[in-house]
């Protein structure tokens, strides 16, 4: 596969997934309703947020591919935290479950730390990409413990 259709693919899969994702929840989206903890930010910020995260997400991605720096390891450590990514929204939005939604980020954050490590052990720019991911996600489990205590 040449340069071009790399990016191309590695950008849009978590840009097309999350937007999928994205549909689906906005239906069940009741963020404007809920009691937020303190420094939470306006609802429209997270589609705006999350599309520049997936963004880097494909670019640290295809920086390994083109490099031709993929492995199984590489793949299993950014599918894995990109499926608990996806997932959460629709644990925390669809299916109201607000308290397993904090376990979850928390496993995400793990996932996140994990596919760090195994990034920067091929290409340091890859990982340095993922540290915006990290701290937001860091952020939005601060956001989900705060919503889950002040709405049970």
């Amino acid at each position: 596969m040449n340069n071009k259709k790399i990016w191309i693919k590695s950008i849009l899969i978590p840009l097309i997934l999350g937007g999928i994702v994205g549909i689906i929840v906005s239906k069940f989206m009741d963020y404007n309703t809920l009691q937020k903890p303190p420094l939470s930010p306006p609802g429209f910020l997270f589609g705006i947020v999350w599309s520049i995260l997936y963004i880097l997400m494909g670019i640290s991605y295809g920086i390994l591919e083109t490099k031709k720096l993929v492995d199984y390891r590489v793949n299993k450590a950014y599918y894995l935290q990109l499926i608990i990514n996806l997932l959460w929204p629709i644990l925390f939005f669809v299916f109201k479950w607000r308290l397993f939604s904090c376990i979850w980020i928390i496993l995400l954050i793990i996932a996140i730390i994990y596919m760090i490590i195994v990034f920067y052990r091929k290409n340091k720019l890859s990982a340095y990409l993922q540290i915006p991911y990290l701290l937001w996600t860091i952020f939005a489990t601060y956001l989900n413990i705060g919503v889950y205590l002040l709405n049970r």
